[in-house]
């Protein structure tokens, strides 16, 4: 649904995003991930059509934004960060309002039904600015809905809200991927493992990794480690036998807490627990480890990765 090729953006001498490429197709939710001033907002610009790329071609559903902008942009439903909208108006003028500009055949009954999906009922006569931050961003998912798109651009969906708006967000996230492409920005890790099926890392303009959230994880050096937990210290000769098991990269240890990592492949869950029992000792608490994704992030962006 989604096709980019060789994306790059100049401001004088400052290189924003250098030679991006991917691809996004329907049911997935492509997290574009990277810290502040990475180029994700550059690259938003670029995707919506509000930018001009200075190199590099963008396809929305098989139609070159570059093209033909009118026609690619028919396929987006946008929600930029701020998720604006006239305040005075209505939750239902607004839509309609959304639904006219963008031709919509019966813009009533697509309103009525996008007001159901984004479970908007109850407010929809309410002017939008009396609405909570939550109920706003629920409006700008409405107004994005509108038109039945096939692509959905959010960015940073859930930035400024309370946990419990953020939940009911993803939620409503979820509850769209399967019949859309989804390409969310976001620079909060939780979120991306909570809602997206792949990744994109940006890191000074350039792409840095592209992957499943577990493939990323796999990067991390606590991916495969143990962690675990005993009812007293472990002796330096049990510790020395625990070092000793087959795929062991280091032990480390504070108090009656222990961290064992493996090397790369090696799963160290049974091995670990039988050594345990045999040198008297049973875990109070016994937990493989899939990965940091702040310690993968911080990697990849900082270039710190080996």
């Amino acid at each position: 649904m989604i096709k980019v090729e060789g994306l790059s953006k100049r401001f004088g001498p400052l290189v924003a995003v250098d030679q991006i490429s991917f691809n996004l197709e329907k049911g997935e939710v492509l997290g574009f991930l990277g810290p502040n001033g990475a180029g994700k907002s550059t690259s938003m610009r670029m995707l919506t059509g509000f930018l001009k790329p200075d190199e590099g071609q963008v396809w929305i559903g098989g139609i070159n934004l570059g093209e033909e902008p009118k026609r690619a942009k028919a396929q987006i439903g946008y929600l930029p960060e701020s998720a604006a909208a006239y305040r005075a108006m209505t939750v239902v003028e607004f839509l309609k309002f959304i639904a006219a500009l963008r031709g919509v055949p019966n813009p009533q009954r697509a309103v009525d039904e996008v007001i159901e999906k984004t479970q908007l009922g109850g407010v929809e006569r309410q002017t939008i600015g009396h609405l909570s931050k939550g109920y706003r961003q629920r409006v700008g998912f409405a107004q994005a809905l509108v038109h039945d798109p096939p692509v959905l651009i959010l960015d940073e969906p859930t930035d400024g809200l309370d946990p419990n708006q953020k939940a009911e967000v993803r939620k409503l996230i979820k509850s769209m991927a399967q019949h859309k492409a989804i390409l969310l920005s976001t620079h909060i890790l939780e979120e991306m493992e909570a809602v997206c099926s792949r990744v994109l890392l940006i890191a000074k303009g350039k792409l840095v990794a592209n992957g499943t959230p577990a493939e990323l994880l796999s990067r991390s050096e606590y991916h495969g480690a143990i962690a675990f937990n005993l009812e007293t210290a472990l002796t330096a000769a049990q510790e020395a036998q625990i070092a000793a098991i087959a795929g062991v990269k280091a032990l480390e240890g504070e108090g009656t807490n222990y961290r064992l990592f493996a090397e790369s492949g090696a799963s160290l869950l049974g091995p670990l627990h039988k050594k345990l029992l045999e040198i008297g000792m049973e875990p109070v608490e016994l937990q493989q480890l899939k990965g940091k994704m702040d310690e993968v992030f911080r990697n990849l962006t900082l270039g710190e990765e080996a």
